[in-house]
């Protein structure tokens, strides 16, 4: 019988469990790892919280995610190459099976079989546009709901998306996300201004911070998306904006038009990768409603990523901002923080509450 154990998480101190810019994420959850078509012909690596993870597609398709390390030298598989249900890791051709089993070395004597090995595998699904990997307790990823992004198949939604890689915890980009009083940051990148905010709930896993903005942003006419671009044809008006903490990731909706997501993929305690889905509404095109279904997602095709320079846009801001938290953060500095969000207060509550929940798990394969 082939055995090995695994420690998936290290064990968590007191300053993990005090400190918001060191807990580590909770694994228990699903996390957005990369865009489905990020994952070709041959593997990908990923790290998740200090796991790297190699993804990459069985002769049918579908996404496996085992441990990105060959057990022969510990080389990373991603640098190698698929074949049908296998990695062929490029240094000495070992081959490995879905199940992280060694199943052929090229160079064994006749007599000789291949190691008793066996590498960790992962929970794995591909949805929405993207994979998402469950890195906790295995036993736990059927019962635990996947966030998920209900607008990118409906045909009433336009889709981009951008991606966020911020050398910060990333304490720093969800609370980044949660304080909408940082518009001004922005300028001409975003939708709205002048956000109040007014209520706020707190529920298991979640944190609701609801604000009301003035927002340019509403789609009712075919040009409207124009406002997008051209300052001059905007005309603000109220709208609730709405931002919610999904632990661990992210949902806002801007009044009836405008909606985003921002899925979490913690690389380590300095390191953050996200991904920042932007979805804009056709509902109230009416006339678009009863042309053919073929036609419809054709325009949906057409239009898909007309926003990321947009999204980037928004990025290379936060990301400077974030970064500077961040080295501020590792100089030691006495200086307090400021803080007169009353939301981030609850974020941060959770964060840690989250981290606590985050246990060492011995398992056995």
């Amino acid at each position: 019988m082939t055995t090995s154990i695994h420690l998936s998480t290290p064990p968590v101190n007191a300053a993990q469990t005090t400190d918001v810019r060191r807990a580590p994420p909770n694994l228990n959850h699903w996390y957005g790892v990369a865009a489905s078509g990020a994952v070709g012909s041959g593997p990908l690596g990923v790290e998740l919280w200090q796991r790297p993870i190699v993804l990459y597609r069985n002769p049918q398709g579908q996404i496996q995610a085992i441990e990105d390390r060959c057990p022969h030298r510990n080389v990373r598989l991603s640098h190698g190459q698929v074949e049908g249900d296998r990695l062929i890791c490029a240094y000495h051709g070992w081959e490995i099976d879905s199940r992280g089993r060694c199943t052929h070395v090229p160079y064994l004597g006749e007599r000789q079989k291949p190691p008793r090995c066996r590498l960790k595998t992962y929970p794995v699904r591909e949805q929405d546009g993207f994979i998402w990997v469950f890195p906790g307790d295995p036993a736990r990823a059927e019962s635990t709901p996947l966030m998920g992004l209900p607008e990118w198949d409906h045909l009433n939604y336009i889709a981009s998306w951008a991606q966020i890689d911020t050398a910060a915890h990333y304490s720093y980009l969800i609370e980044n996300l949660m304080d909408m009083y940082h518009g001004h940051l922005h300028d001409n990148y975003q939708a709205w201004a002048d956000p109040v905010l007014q209520t706020m709930e707190t529920s298991g896993d979640r944190v609701d911070a609801h604000y009301q903005a003035q927002s340019y942003y509403r789609i009712d006419k075919i040009w409207s998306v124009s406002q997008l671009f051209i300052p001059a044809l905007r005309r603000l008006h109220p709208e609730p904006l709405d931002v919610s903490y999904v632990y661990p990731h992210w949902a806002s909706r801007l009044g009836e038009d405008f909606k985003i997501y921002c899925l979490f993929c913690p690389v380590n305690a300095q390191s953050t990768r996200a991904f920042l889905v932007h979805f804009t509404s056709l509902n109230a095109f009416h006339r678009l409603h009863k042309l053919p279904v073929p036609f419809r997602r054709w325009v949906k095709q057409r239009l898909f990523n007309s926003a990321r320079g947009l999204l980037n846009g928004l990025i290379e801001q936060d990301v400077l901002m974030m970064e500077d938290e961040q080295r501020a953060y590792d100089r030691g500095s006495d200086r307090r923080n400021i803080e007169l969000n009353p939301a981030l207060a609850k974020v941060q509550k959770l964060i840690l509450s989250q981290a606590r929940a985050h246990q060492p798990q011995q398992i056995k394969h």
